[in-house]
């Protein structure tokens, strides 16, 4: 394929910004490209014909879409060529055509009506529903999905970019930056564009890339002595208590310098080399600190910090998205013993129970199926964030038995007096349809029920939402729970304070339940994937209920004032069933057994 490229003379980001324009919905302000420093440098080394492969390790709110709609323009007009740019998932690739690429290129004079739709799909239309294509002159450009081993078999590409690798997992075949290096095989100019920012440091796969490049580091000069330095977050300071007073600290002259100075310096930035023996492997680390958006202000950076630093999850997401650092793990097990230590005196107040919790403001369910029973774990919501485990219930009998799905149906029903004054039912309620058998029954179970959030779940491994509605949502009533990720995030709040509590109702085999499984890092086909799996001789159901319960309140956001005065008022809060309040027994016998 004959291709066209520009004299090495002019600078690829120079084209972009007299080329590209913004529309109002997808930029503040609209109109012409005007790029940052460290966005021209990396447009620019990704371009040059001696980089063959290209790794960003980044941060949000830094502008890096805008640096891949800048390379597709190029390459479109300048470089045609096969363009393959996958993403973790549909939805996302959905996005990226429709509220990035067409946008602006319809924006663009350059660029308006340069690309067309998949003509090869039958009958001259789009086929959505697979991948999003669009052609142009001497080449085409897929925006695909990284969920399937059929995005990477069916295509071949000169240029192939993959953002947000450290979001996709290892499919059939293999994990997508391996499958993607061979997508190129046929091309001897070919280049491989990886970006993302990292998840945890043990398993990410950018930080991997980034570690085997030249390893670019963006420096800007101190506005007081000159000398060149990465911004890192040990030089962003504040006094006790001032996170608005953040600012950074040179680490030549110590002088303080505020935000206000930030546009001008990195205006004055540079990319540096740090690993210069490596050859035609660009790597570009780049965070919020060194960006001049308003929402990356260090002040504001600083406040963020402040309310995430004692809530691990809340942190890891910190770490991750404003620093672009990998997230440290202290240990792949929870001390049992010690979660038993630390039960608390409450309860759900019924008879031979500890009192109800004041500060419990939102209750919800999650139960395991089994062939002979079903299991809930009865969680509590604060305001604060914190959560409560407040009962753990078995339903004996067999899930084919209309007694079975009665005594779960009694569960739903509950309503508790609380503490403020009004009485308190469940918000919302996840049961696990995963196994074959048991689906059809939870199905009938949940249709009627679905307004009143009580919904079938089905779980699945991998970095995933908490919870997102099955595909198939129209046919059954279906949503997908991302364990992994729950799992994770239970880890982190169990392992760090008090963010989880635990009643002293709970037997002693619940905390066996609860632990039974470990976090390991294990290869799967050549890469290190971080995997939840059974701890030998142990149970899990506790800790499957929790995790269900836990993406239930998803599915249930809470005004928190409005619930408090609605309690203090004596208002009855709907349970998860319209019914009148009832009380239920410390076990839910049932009548079929």
């Amino acid at each position: 394929m004959s291709t066209f490229r520009p004299p090495q003379k002019v600078q690829v980001s120079e084209w972009v910004e007299k080329e590209i324009h913004l529309p109002k919905n997808v930029a503040s302000v609209s109109g012409r490209i005007s790029l940052y420093e460290y966005q021209k440098g990396i447009i620019d080394a990704i371009t040059d014909p001696s980089v063959e492969r290209v790794s960003v390790l980044k941060s949000a709110r830094i502008g890096y879409s805008t640096v891949l709609i800048g390379l597709l323009a190029h390459y479109v007009v300048n470089d045609p060529s096969l363009i393959l740019l996958y993403l973790p998932d549909e939805g996302l690739a959905r996005s990226m055509v429709t509220s990035d690429i067409e946008p602006i290129f319809n924006e663009s004079p350059a660029l308006r009506k340069v690309l067309s739709g998949d003509k090869s799909a039958k009958g001259g239309k789009k086929d959505r529903s697979t991948m999003l294509m669009r052609q142009f002159n001497g080449g085409s450009l897929k925006v695909l999905s990284a969920e399937t081993d059929r995005s990477f078999r069916a295509h071949n590409g000169r240029i192939i970019i993959l953002d947000e690798v450290d979001s996709m997992k290892v499919i059939g075949d293999g994990h997508p930056v391996d499958l993607a290096v061979t997508r190129a095989d046929t091309f001897p100019d070919s280049k491989l564009i990886l970006g993302s920012s990292p998840v945890c440091e043990e398993t990410s796969h950018i930080l991997a890339e980034y570690a085997k490049s030249d390893q670019r580091v963006f420096e800007v000069p101190c506005p007081h002595c000159g000398d060149f330095h990465e911004i890192k977050w040990c030089d962003i300071r504040w006094p006790e208590g001032h996170p608005e007073k953040a600012a950074w600290w040179c680490p030549s002259c110590g002088t303080e310098t505020h935000n206000d100075y930030k546009v001008s310096m990195i205006a004055g930035g540079r990319w540096r080399i740090t690993k210069p023996e490596v050859k035609g492997h660009a790597g570009f680390r780049i965070n919020s600190l060194s960006s001049p958006i308003p929402k990356a202000d260090w002040r504001l950076l600083a406040q963020d910090f402040v309310k995430a630093k004692n809530d691990p999850t809340k942190l890891q997401v910190f770490v991750n998205t404003r620093l672009g650092e990998g997230w440290k793990t202290d240990g792949d097990r929870i001390d049992e013993l010690a979660l038993q230590e630390s039960a608390e005196p409450f309860g759900l107040g019924g008879p031979d129970q500890h009192p109800f919790p004041e500060d419990v403001l939102s209750i919800t369910v999650g139960i395991d199926m089994q062939d002979d029973r079903g299991e809930a774990v009865y969680l509590g919501h604060t305001e604060a964030g914190q959560i409560l485990v407040l009962d753990h219930d078995i339903v004996y009998g067999s899930y084919e038995a209309d007694e079975f799905w009665t005594d779960i149906d009694t569960i739903a029903k509950q309503r508790w007096r609380h503490p403020l004054g009004g009485e308190i039912g469940i918000d919302a309620i996840a049961i696990d349809s995963s196994n074959g058998s048991h689906m059809p029954y939870v199905y009938d179970f949940v249709r009627p029920r679905l307004r009143r959030k009580v919904v079938a779940i089905k779980g699945d491994g991998g970095r995933r939402p908490f919870i997102l509605r099955s595909k198939t949502m129209k046919k059954d009533p279906l949503w997908i729970v991302g364990v992994d990720s729950i799992k994770d995030t239970i880890f982190n709040r169990v392992k760090h304070g008090k963010i989880f509590r635990f009643s002293k109702d709970l037997p002693e085999v619940w905390y066996e339940q609860f632990t039974g499984e470990q976090s390991v890092v294990k290869m799967d086909r050549g890469r290190p994937v971080r995997k939840w799996i059974p701890v030998p001789g142990r149970r899990n159901e506790a800790l499957d209920c929790t995790v269900y319960a836990i993406a239930a309140k998803e599915l249930a956001p809470v005004n928190w004032q409005e619930r408090r005065e609605q309690l203090a008022s004596g208002y009855t809060l709907a349970a998860a069933n319209d019914s009148a309040p009832r009380t239920k027994p410390r076990k839910a016998a049932s009548t079929w057994l």
